[in-house]
Parts: C-alpha cells; structure tokens; sequence
C-alpha cells in the first residue's frame, strides 16, 4: 500500500501542470561508456542506462554504497542488519550473482561466493556511477544478465586541492575522510583517505530455533547485542599524457573491514575483510580515426573469521580470491556516423582457502565485435562474443539495439540481448558439495522504451522481458547443486527528472514480476514442493525513490522517499516480509565558501522493517558532518 502511494505520487507529478514551469534540469551532453564500452551520450543509449554523478553523491549524503542505490530503477536491495553488513543488489529481478561490477573498468567480486562486496566499497572514494539495466554479456562476458554497475573514482583536474570531512550519527557513527588532487592537461594525480566506524544495531532478532523460523532462518544463535563495523580505505589515481596521441593512468583502491555479527563457533561472529582493486589503462591514437585501449588489472577478495566470546578468540577459516584481467580494445571511425570496435578480454580467477578446493584456478578468454551506426533519425548497435572458459568451453551471446528520435526530443528504443553466468568455485569445487560439470546459467531479454530528453525536464519509460534457463540450485535427487531451475522476469521502469522552481526533483519507480518458471515432478507436487509460479525469494515486486532538494542562498535543504513493495524471503513463498517506505531529512549550510555543515535525518517516522527475514534495519538514526573544500 505503502508503494502505491509512492506511485501515484510519481504519476501526478508526470501529469502536473507545473511542469510547464520547469526549467533546465537535463545535462543533454552526458556521456556513458558502460553502455557501450565507448563514449556515447545517455540520451543515445539504446540500452537503459542511469548516471549518479559526484554532486548528486555529496547532496544525497548516503553513508553507503547500498543506501545509495536503494529504490534507483530497476535495482532492490537486500541488508543483515545495517551499516557494513552483507548487502546484495538484485537488478531487474536478477539474481544477487548476475549483476557485473566493474571499479574503473576492473573486474570485481568474489570468486567463490559470485557476490560484490557492495557494503565495503566506501561512499567516500566514489565519484561517479553508471547502471546500465539489461544483459551486457555480449560486450562484457559472464555475469551481465541483470545489467552492470561501474564505479568510478575521482580524476582530479585544475590547481591542486585539499578536501576534508567529518562526522558523527546515531548508533555511535564516527567518520572521516581527507584527501588532495589536481592536474593539468598533460598529467593529473589524488589521493584520499576514509575511515567510518559504528557500534552498529543488533543485526539479527532471530535464530533457527525460535518459534514459527524455518530451518536455516536467522543467524542460528541468539546475540542480543549490537555488532559494529569499521572501514578504513585508501584511493591513490593518477595519469600522464605522454605525448599527443598516448595517455596512461593508473589507479588503486584498498579498502580493510571489521564486520561483527551474529554466528556460531562454526561460521565465526566477526569477519576481517579486504577489497583491493589494481588498474593500468594505456589509451593509443595512432590516427584521427583509430584508438586503442589496453588494460590491465586485478582485484583481491579476501576473508577470514574469527569467532569471539568470554573465553577469547579463535580463527575460523578463510577466503581469499582474486581476479586478474587483461583486455584490448580497437576502436574504427569509419567515419562521423560508423563506428566498429573490436577487443579481446583475459580473466583468470583463483581461490586461496582452508578449504580445500579440488580445483583452485580457472582462464577466460573472451573476444567480442561491436558495430554503431546513425542513420538519419535511426540508430543502431549490434555486437557479438565468444567466451572460451577453461571449466564449460566456449559460449557465444549477442546483442542488437535499434533506436529512432523524433520530434520534440523523443527517442524510442527496442533491443535484445543475450548473457550467461559462469558456475562459481563453491558451485563447482566445495568439497562435498560441488559438481564440476555445471553449465553456464543462460538468458534472454527483450527492452522496449520511450524517452524524452529535454532542456527543461527528461523522462524514460522502459518495459521489459528476461528468460533465465539453466539456474543453480540445490538439487535433492542428488544433494548437490545441479542445472535444474528457470525463471522469467518481466518488469516496468519510470524515470522523471526535473527542475521545477528552484526544486530539483528526480522521481523512480519500477516494477518487476520475477516467477518461478520451473516445472515440476510429479513426486514434487505430491509433496507440495512445487515453487512453478512463485516470486523469486527476497526481491519486491514494487519500487522507488523519489529525491527533492532546493538551495536557499547559502543552505540547501533535501528530501528523499524510499520504498518497497512486500517481499517473500523463500522459494516457497511461505516468509512473507511486508513493504516499507523510508522517509529522509537532509540540510547543508555553507557558512563560508570553504566550509560546509551539514545534517540528515534518516528514517524519520522510525519506519520497522526487514530485507531478509530475521535481520533489523536501523530505526530513525541521526547525522553531522563538517566538510571542507577550498575554492580555487
């Protein structure tokens, strides 16, 4: 109900007469390079693509990556229990492992579990983001079924800066960031420093055990207290113009997390985390209408629990994986309106652990084409690639966009695309439990959309369809995971961003219908185990944002409505977790050109709630923060 309304809301701003008031709000020249692996403006994208761009980061005042992204189209999140805790992003109804994330252009998550560690990727190091919605695979390979997120860190430009910023917030928040950047045309160089620490709440109210949980609910164990997280990272970036026609930069991200949370002396209660990102760019113009991109880079997830308690502490085990990759990308202008890129990707997981994999190390080698042309008001995209993995063999996927502007800025736009998903380590090798001769998880989508792009205001309408075939799950005729699931997911995405007044409004709302498609034995109806028909676990079927904000000469003032429509935390759809909407207060008051103090209020009808059955999210929670940035 609580949705509903939000909707209705988006759809009386989209009639409101108002609108005709509204003044420029659109940047008609932003660029996207996920979409396509090229520059190419966003208002072009014949794949649905979002942009959060660093302003838009510092007015939001988010504290993390996933509270961020939360209610943006297309994308739900799922939380154990607030800041720093496992957080995992559905895109487009995908599955949490579905969804490709790049940090400037880097391969990144874990090999084993298939997840990104979104909630250890601090706010602070991030400059920009670019979602694109839909299967990517014939551009990028494994994993871009749901879509892919790049993140991109800082590129400092101009005289060189200082920056600096602290806080404190509820559930004893403390935090502090630093850092320095500039450059010219022919170099740049920045660097910064995050730290962020919390007492954090009681993550989980509920064990196995406890009256009406099903079997492996919960955390197991019951842990009344209030499990804390720290991060501490560090971003070092920095590039050099060799000479007119070849540029070179490189980049760093390390990024080290103490997470506390409710488990057992088997599993462990505190986990000691590390992302860390490595990335070398070459950029070669031999000519006016050549480019060549190589790149290379790396990406370490590591893990290892400890489990504490009155008698001390003692290490549990340990994940450490890492991704190493390698690419190079040709670009040809065939000429002002052809554009043909070529490239060839290398990526190379391994697993370190206590654990012992049967087999630790796996080679991709990927080789892709892609055309873009204009014709007149038409645009088209196609690309295709082949993906040789050392474990399944060789799997092809495909792209084609087409997409046709008219008049008053509208643009129209269909395509179809294929992806797929490599198995993980744990799907293939945990011992006793993998089955080494898993498939690829496959898909196949369709996009249509409508759009305005528009001085004054711009909106996106997309609908779309994605088949998923060849699911891992569990399979009981064998106990083990098997190739046995599909699903189908159909789904509707509003964007509306304007300026009405002095009042910047950005509204979203999306809906996805994401079924079971698996059908079922005999023996499995019998026994009522038949899930055919049934909402994919712990992704909502209803949600949105909507984000206001308005300077007042030297004090801005914002807003934001986040929520959710109810959710089923099971296969089975027997977990019900009903739907909310959050409500958040922000102000900054820049009290001299330089300094900036600013306040939020989260929750603020201390709305009740959970992602994943069992495990709490924070109630109304307070924020203070002083930023400095010289002007210069």
């Amino acid at each position: 109900m609580q949705f509903r309304i939000l909707a209705l809301a988006v759809a009386g701003i989209l009639s409101a007469p108002s609108l005709a008031r509204a003044e420029a709000a659109t940047d008609l020249d932003e660029v996207v390079v996920t979409a396509t692996r090229t520059q190419v403006a966003l208002a072009d994208s014949l794949f649905p693509a979002q942009v959060i761009d660093h302003d838009e980061i510092v007015r939001s005042q988010a504290r993390s990556l996933p509270d961020l992204l939360r209610g943006r189209a297309g994308i739900d999140i799922g939380n154990q229990g607030g800041l720093g805790k496992n957080s995992t992003v559905f895109l487009r109804g995908a599955e949490s492992d579905q969804v490709l994330v790049l940090i400037d252009g880097v391969r990144v998550g874990s090999v084993t579990a298939g997840l990104t560690a979104f909630q250890d990727l601090p706010v602070d190091q991030i400059d920009r983001i670019e979602i694109v919605r839909g299967p990517r695979s014939s551009l990028y390979g494994s994993e871009a079924i749901g879509g892919v997120i790049q993140i991109f860190t800082r590129r400092d430009q101009g005289a060189f800066t200082p920056r600096l910023r602290v806080g404190i917030g509820s559930h004893g928040l403390r935090e502090a960031s630093a850092g320095i950047g500039g450059g010219s045309e022919r170099g740049w160089f920045g660097a910064d420093v995050a730290w962020q620490r919390t007492d954090g709440i009681n993550a989980c109210r509920g064990t196995a055990s406890a009256p009406g949980a099903p079997f492996g609910a919960g955390c197991f164990v019951d842990e009344p207290d209030r499990d804390g997280y720290r991060n501490s990272s560090l971003n070092l970036r920095g590039g050099v113009q060799v000479s007119d026609t070849l540029e070179l930069q490189a980049n760093a991200l390390r990024a080290e997390s103490r997470n506390e949370f409710d488990g057992s002396q088997y599993g462990g209660n505190v986990a000691q985390n590390v992302q860390q990102v490595l990335g070398t760019k070459l950029a070669w113009a031999p000519s006016e209408r050549v480019d060549v991109t190589a790149q290379v880079g790396r990406n370490d997830d590591r893990s290892e629990n400890f489990f504490h308690d009155a008698g001390g502490s003692r290490r549990v085990g340990n994940f450490d994986t890492s991704r190493k990759t390698a690419s190079l990308q040709t670009d040809f202008s065939l000429d002002a309106r052809n554009l043909l890129s070529a490239g060839a990707d290398w990526q190379r997981d391994a697993v370190e652990s206590d654990t012992e994999f049967d087999v630790t190390r796996r080679d991709n080698t990927g080789a892709f084409v892609e055309y873009q042309g204009t014709f007149g008001a038409h645009r088209l995209q196609a690309s295709v690639r082949n993906d040789d993995n050392e474990q399944f063999g060789s799997h092809t996927t495909g792209g084609i966009g087409w997409g046709m502007a008219f008049a008053d800025n509208f643009r129209v736009t269909a395509n179809y695309a294929t992806g797929f998903k490599a198995p993980t380590f744990n799907d293939l090798y945990y011992p006793f439990f993998g089955k080494p001769d898993l498939k690829p998880e496959k898909s196949k989508g369709y996009n249509v959309g409508i759009a305005q792009y528009a001085q004054r205001y711009s909106w996106t309408l997309n609908a779309y369809e994605t088949r998923v075939d060849d699911l891992i799950s569990y399979d009981s005729s064998i106990f083990l995971p098997n190739n046995i699931d599909d699903a189908r997911i159909r789904g509707i995405e509003l964007t509306f961003d304007t300026t009405v007044g002095e009042w910047d409004l950005s509204a979203q709302a999306s809906h996805t219908d994401p079924r079971n498609r698996t059908h079922c034995t005999d023996d499995a109806i019998a026994a009522g185990a038949c899930n055919f028909g049934n909402l994919l676990a712990r992704r909502a079927r209803d949600t949105g944002r909507i984000d206001l904000d308005r300077a007042f000469g030297a004090f801005r003032f914002g807003a934001s409505l986040k929520g959710a429509g109810h959710r089923f935390d099971d296969a089975a759809n027997a977990v019900r977790l009903g739907g909310y909407a959050t409500f958040d207060l922000r102000v900054a008051y820049a009290f001299n050109p330089d300094w900036t103090l600013e306040a939020r209020v989260d929750n603020a009808f201390d709305r009740d709630y959970e992602t994943i059955a069992w495990y709490n999210q924070p109630g109304r929670g307070y924020g203070l923060s002083l930023r400095w940035a010289p002007v210069r």
